[in-house]
């Protein structure tokens, strides 16, 4: 059975260096005895040095955000070349949040590329802001997945990870229903299917975010029968996170 990914999306969080070490030792003590999940951490750009440590294959670090270039005059950008540098393996790219400030998919498709072709992983995030009856939101989800994808290399599907995160449920009061969960990702994965293959689908890891907390984390994962969630405030959250952690390791499907 592959490995559930776990995806900690820390945001602007935590609001010291000694707070950030203390999550991410924390992190790493409850993902040194799971078996069946890998565990991604994600903080802000000030702290992902002192995050990387030689204890970095028990959690992974990621970057939340990279520059389409790479290098030169543009003011406060970091390249994917530096990043890997430093040793992230993971980086969050097309988040609603940054598409809500203007990102567009094209924008979002040069980053996909300039991190792949880096060498990391791109945690690519998709989803709707509405979600009607009639299933307009289906087009809509479909449209936003090839754009974002448009002149990214086959090759590189095999380095792709999926993170549907419906707009509407970030942050709200209980997460999306996993029933429904579960058939949106298939339909991400057909979506998938049509940009590169059939096997790139199969082979590619969906995610869920939106509201995920150490509650509703297992049925998300036994019921929604994606590969591993994302997970925003809740990861930064000690106590919630370990649980969560904890949670979806015991799933059995």
């Amino acid at each position: 059975m592959s490995k559930r990914l776990i995806i900690g999306n820390w945001k602007m969080n935590p609001p010291t260096l000694a707070e950030a070490k203390r999550i991410i030792r924390s992190t790493r003590t409850v993902a040194a005895i799971l078996e069946h999940t890998d565990v991604v951490a994600c903080p802000p750009y000030t702290y992902i040095s002192s995050c990387i440590s030689k204890k970095s294959h028990i959690v992974s670090i990621g970057s939340q955000a990279v520059s389409i270039h790479g290098g030169g005059a543009h003011t406060g950008e970091v390249s994917a070349g530096m990043l890997n540098d430093m040793g992230v393996q993971y980086v969050i790219l097309g988040h609603s949040e940054q598409r809500a400030a203007g990102e567009t998919d094209e924008i979002i498709s040069k980053r996909i590329i300039a991190t792949l072709e880096a060498g990391m992983i791109a945690v690519v995030c998709v989803g709707e802001k509405v979600r009607d009856e009639q299933g307009a939101y289906l087009d809509i989800l479909k449209d936003q997945i090839k754009h974002t994808f448009a002149g990214v290399p086959s090759k590189y599907a095999k380095n792709v990870v999926i993170a549907y995160e419906p707009v509407w449920a970030i942050g709200a009061q209980e997460a999306m229903i996993p029933e429904q969960v579960y058939e949106t990702s298939l339909f991400v994965k057909k979506v998938f299917s049509d940009i590169f293959s059939q096997e790139s689908a199969m082979k590619v890891k969906v995610l869920y975010g939106g509201s995920v907390n150490f509650r509703n984390a297992g049925d998300i994962i036994r019921v929604g029968k994606v590969d591993g969630l994302l997970v925003g405030r809740e990861s930064v959250n000690i106590p919630g996170f370990k649980e969560l952690l904890k949670a979806v390791d015991v799933v059995v499907l």
